[in-house]
């Protein structure tokens, strides 16, 4: 059985603290599209409801460009990109893997490329890389 532990985030300041409910062994995807290739972005996606913001909606800005569909967040005070709401899974949060507060989860993580800069040819990789 994979437990859900909870594990605790924030952005550099501390302005925004969250935490995201998941297991002790999770994969998390390396993007190379244009914003996650230069932020290093790591992908940890859960579903909204095993996310919680315990601080900083204030402190949240709002980023979007090309679809529209990715609603990237940050912190207005340090600049960095916690988690966001993306464009391969909507009703889902992505949490950098970096933000929380152990660089690793307890177990470890598998990091697995996704290609973004051709994203409508690579999500079916990722759907079918979901259902196993």
């Amino acid at each position: 059985m994979n437990e859900l532990l909870r594990h605790a985030g924030a952005c550099h300041c501390g302005a925004l603290r969250f935490e995201v409910e998941a297991p002790a062994e999770v994969e998390v995807s390396a993007c190379n599209c244009s914003i996650c290739g230069m932020t290093g972005f790591l992908h940890l996606i859960v579903p909204r409801a095993r996310f919680h913001l315990h601080q900083g909606q204030a402190a949240l800005a709002e980023y979007r460009f090309g679809t529209g569909v990715a609603r990237h967040t940050f912190c207005r005070r340090c600049g960095i990109k916690a988690f966001y709401r993306p464009r391969s899974h909507p009703e889902g949060v992505s949490v950098n893997l970096r933000c929380l507060d152990r660089p690793h989860l307890p177990h470890g993580e598998a990091v697995v490329d996704f290609d973004g800069q051709h994203w409508e040819e690579a999500i079916e990789g990722l759907r079918a890389r979901e259902r196993g």
